[in-house]
C-alpha cells in the first residue's frame, strides 16, 4: 500500500450481523449473499471468515463470480441468481455451480444438458425481473425438471421488491409465491424469498420456507429506519496528503469553482472519483480528529480538498464513511442508497481487515 487511502472492513462484526440474523430466523438457515465482491467488502476474505463459522452455502449473481470463488472454495455451495446462458450450463455443471431457472429458454436447455447439474427454480411475483411469471408454465417447469435423471431440483424461490417501504404490494407478492407452493410438492427442497427486509421483519410470517438471503444487512446496512442492533462493517479511510493555505478571494479545483472566503486552510486527500468516491460527494463532509470538515472544489480523478481546522495537519487520518459520517449520510446526499456507495468503491481501494 504506497497511498494511504483503504477500506477498512470489520469482518468479526460481519460474522456478528450474520449471527443476530440467524438467531432471529431460528432453526431456518441464512444464505450469505456476496455478489459484487461482497458488496464492495472483498470476496475471497468475506467467504473465508464465514466458512471459518461453519457456513456452507452462499449466493451469487454471475457465474464469474461463482467461478472466482470455486478455485478458491472446492468444497461449499454456491448458488447463482443471474441470468446463465446457452452454453454457460455446462461450465456451471462441470465447477458444481447451482443455477436459477426463471423462463421457457433456460429450460430447454437445462433439459438438454445431459449432465448432472443442481437447479433452483425463480418465480417472478411482482419484481418483473427474473422469474416464471405464468404460475402454471412455472408449475410444468418444476415437473419436468422433477422427471429429469440429470437435473437435481433443489430449491424454488422469489424476490420481495418493497419488503422495505411497501407493505402492500409485498403481500401481493407473497401470496402469489404461496399460490405456486400450493400446486407443489416443496416438502423436501430450499424454499426461500426473503432479502435482508423480508428475513428481519418478516420471516415469522413464512412458515414455508427453510432459508433466507441476507445481502445488505450482512455488512451492517439497511433501508428499514428501525433496524438498529445491526453492526457497521467498512469504513472508507484517507489521509492529509498536503496543506494548503489559501488567501481570502483564491480559487482551487478544476472550473475554479470554489473561492475562499476568508483565509482558510486546506488538506489535499489522494482520493478522487476514479476510487469510486464521485463528484457528487462536493459539499459533504469528512472526519478529521472528531471534526466534520467539508469537502470543498471539484473532486478529481485522484484528489480530492477539504477545509481543514488550524491544528490539523500532513498525514492525519480521515474518514469519508462509516464514522461521523455514516454510509447513509453519504447515500442521502447522493440522492442514492447505501448498497450504491459501498459498490461505487472500485478495486483500486485496497481493502484491510480487522
Amino acid at each position: 500500500m504506497y497511498r494511504k487511502t483503504y477500506l477498512e472492513i470489520n469482518l468479526d462484526h460481519l460474522v456478528d450481523n450474520y449471527k443476530l440474523v440467524q438467531e432471529r430466523i431460528g432453526d431456518k438457515k441464512v444464505i450469505p449473499v456476496v455478489k459484487a465482491n461482497a458488496y464492495g467488502h472483498g470476496v475471497v476474505n468475506v467467504v473465508q471468515k464465514l466458512v471459518e463459522e461453519n457456513v456452507k452455502f452462499f449466493a451469487v449473481s454471475l457465474l464469474e463470480e461463482a467461478l472466482e470463488l470455486r478455485q478458491v472454495f472446492p468444497n461449499i455451495d454456491l448458488m447463482m441468481m443471474g441470468v446463465c446462458n446457452e452454453g454457460d450450463f455446462f461450465v456451471a455443471s462441470k465447477n458444481k455451480v447451482q443455477v436459477t431457472i426463471g423462463n421457457q429458454r433456460q429450460l430447454e436447455q437445462v433439459l438438454s444438458l445431459n449432465r448432472p447439474i443442481k437447479v433452483h427454480i425463480k418465480i417472478d411475483t411482482g419484481m418483473h425481473r427474473l422469474g416464471f411469471k405464468d404460475l402454471d408454465q412455472a408449475v410444468q417447469a418444476f415437473q419436468r425438471l422433477q422427471k429429469s435423471n440429470h437435473v437435481n431440483l433443489v430449491g424454488v424461490y422469489t424476490h420481495f421488491a418493497t419488503a422495505d417501504n411497501d407493505y402492500d404490494y409485498y403481500l401481493l407478492q407473497k401470496a402469489k409465491f404461496e399460490e405456486f407452493l400450493t400446486k407443489i410438492d416443496h416438502q423436501h427442497l430450499m424454499v426461500h424469498a426473503s432479502n435482508s427486509s423480508s428475513a428481519i421483519k418478516y420471516e415469522d410470517s413464512l412458515p414455508y420456507t427453510s432459508h433466507v438471503r441476507l445481502g445488505i444487512s450482512l455488512y451492517g446496512l439497511t433501508l428499514d429506519k428501525e433496524t438498529k442492533f445491526l453492526k457497521n462493517t467498512c469504513r472508507l479511510i484517507t489521509h492529509i496528503s498536503e496543506v494548503k493555505e489559501l488567501k481570502k478571494g483564491e480559487k482551487l479545483g478544476y472550473g475554479a469553482n470554489y473561492q475562499a472566503k476568508q483565509d482558510e486552510k486546506i488538506g489535499v486527500l489522494p482520493i478522487g472519483y476514479a476510487d469510486g468516491f464521485i463528484r457528487k460527494n462536493q459539499g459533504g463532509y469528512a472526519e478529521i480528529q472528531g471534526y466534520k470538515c467539508e469537502i470543498i472544489g471539484r473532486i478529481c480523478m485522484d484528489q480530492m480538498f477539504v477545509r481543514l481546522v488550524d491544528h490539523m495537519t500532513i498525514d492525519q487520518e480521515v474518514i469519508l464513511f462509516g464514522g461521523m459520517v455514516s454510509i447513509d449520510d453519504v447515500a442521502k446526499r447522493l440522492d442514492t442508497i447505501n448498497y450504491e456507495v459501498i459498490c461505487q468503491i472500485t478495486s483500486r481501494v485496497p481493502r484491510t481487515y480487522i
